[in-house]
């Protein structure tokens, strides 16, 4: 990794295993770039901690949270921001999984890095199956991983998060790497770091 900050957006269907890569991509980045702190964004968890509060829209968010239903643009990008603009020093390697999850979000985390001048963010699409990511979810045996509530999270992605998908693979400012997630973890911990390798 050359002394550049770096910017990696993880993205895929739920139950592709982003958190355990995200996990494995922190200690790939760590050994190689260890004077640089990592700022980790991870979208799931800023939300399920604002729809703990008690004003209205915060009551409101976790009625759409519990029913499975995404977010509006505006609320995500509230929430993420907010976490940004709180937490960057200026000179971190970020992290960001769980966002963009709609077209529009794309464009708006777009001007983020303009704003901060950082070079091209490289996109890791880790791409499984609507028949893995159910068998893998209901394998957690989360309370909101049963039948109904992984098919809602299919159609919103099919809906939402594929047009945001295409919105980075044709857009010149990104490196877009597409990741096959069908295979063990390790097998595709190690595609990421080979394909960010060959683009330094």
């Amino acid at each position: 990794m050359n002394s550049q900050q770096k910017t990696f957006i993880l993205m895929g269907r739920s139950g592709c295993g982003k958190g355990t890569q995200v996990k494995l991509l922190q200690e790939y980045i760590k050994k190689i770039d260890p004077d640089r702190e990592i700022l980790y964004i991870q979208t799931g968890s800023v939300i399920r901690e604002f729809i703990k509060g008690e004003n209205y829209t915060e009551k409101a968010a976790k009625v759409l949270y519990d029913t499975g239903e995404l977010q509006p643009e505006f609320l995500a990008v509230h929430n993420w921001t907010d976490a940004l603009v709180k937490n960057y020093k200026g000179n971190q390697n970020i992290i960001i999984d769980g966002t963009p999850r709609k077209f529009h979000e794309a464009g708006v985390l777009n001007s983020v890095f303009s704003f901060y001048n950082l070079p091209k963010p490289f996109i890791l699409d880790i791409e499984i199956s609507s028949e893995e990511s159910m068998r893998r979810l209901l394998l957690r045996k989360r309370l909101d991983d049963n039948e109904d509530a992984i098919k809602k999270r299919h159609m919103w992605y099919e809906k939402e998060v594929i047009p945001a998908l295409e919105y980075y693979k044709n857009n010149p400012g990104y490196i877009f790497l597409k990741i096959d997630g069908m295979r063990p973890v390790e097998d595709v911990h190690k595609e990421i770091v080979a394909k960010i390798e060959s683009k330094f």
